[in-house]
């Protein structure tokens, strides 16, 4: 599996869990009472489904989801702007070799050897990636 892939797993994945009140790979299962609370705010009234493991059927808040999961970890990161704080908040190997390898993933043009440069430019690729694949990130994570 990709690594862009397991991010886009953690996160979404994350958000479906939280939704459903579901460990992550789980489905859910019938509710019977009350549901737990989804961990970002729904922007449908439609009635929910059960997690699926392909794009999200609602856009994820991309950004609640991060700052949940800051939330509960226990060091401090900077996830707006370090793709290795990122990488790091979802459990993920950040060095410097899975970050070429993610730049080489998503066309990176750039000098690898330029690890300040593309580290910037991976986060903002993750962060419209994540975008383009169901994900509501902010014009400012993007940009």
């Amino acid at each position: 599996m990709s690594i862009f892939s397991n991010i886009m797993n953690k996160i979404f994945g994350h958000h479906d869990a939280a939704a459903a009140g579901a460990p992550a790979g789980q489905a859910a299962a019938p509710a019977s009472g009350t549901a737990a609370a989804p961990a970002a705010p729904a922007t449908s009234t439609a009635a929910s489904t059960p997690a699926q493991s392909a794009a999200p059927t609602q856009p994820v808040d991309v950004e609640a989801v991060l700052t949940q999961m800051q939330a509960s970890h226990g060091e401090q990161l900077n996830w707006r702007t370090s793709i290795v704080d990122l990488m790091k908040l979802l459990g993920l190997d950040s060095s410097l070799s899975a970050r070429k390898e993610l730049a080489t993933e998503l066309h990176y043009s750039g000098n690898t050897e330029d690890s300040a440069a593309m580290n910037i430019w991976l986060h903002k690729q993750v962060m419209q990636k994540l975008a383009d694949n169901g994900g509501k990130v902010p014009d400012d994570l993007k940009n």
